[in-house]
């Protein structure tokens, strides 16, 4: 493997890790301006954003532990994606 390709996907990991760390930092200053515990949405965009590279990561690294955890991480963002979605729709209604 080289040294190139290597690292390009040492870059893949650190931008996976960097939009999963993102979301933290969206619910922080939302929930500061708001004076309460909130989730927003882009909390969720940004787990699917992390975890989807991650789980690419972690099929390059081939690493059974690590994709279980990514994949189904992803099924619960997209899942809670689907109810803001679906709620959003019956308050428009």
């Amino acid at each position: 493997m080289s040294f190139a390709n290597e690292s390009l996907w040492l870059a893949i990991g650190f931008l996976g890790q960097a939009l999963f760390s993102a979301r933290f930092v969206a619910q922080w200053l939302v929930s500061e301006r708001a004076r309460q515990s909130i989730i927003p949405t882009a909390f969720w965009y940004f787990s699917l954003a992390g975890g989807g590279v991650l789980l690419f990561y972690a099929i390059y690294r081939a690493d059974p532990v690590f994709i279980v955890g990514q994949a189904a991480g992803l099924f619960i963002y997209l899942r809670n994606l689907f109810f803001i979605r679906r709620s959003r729709r019956g308050t428009a209604a």
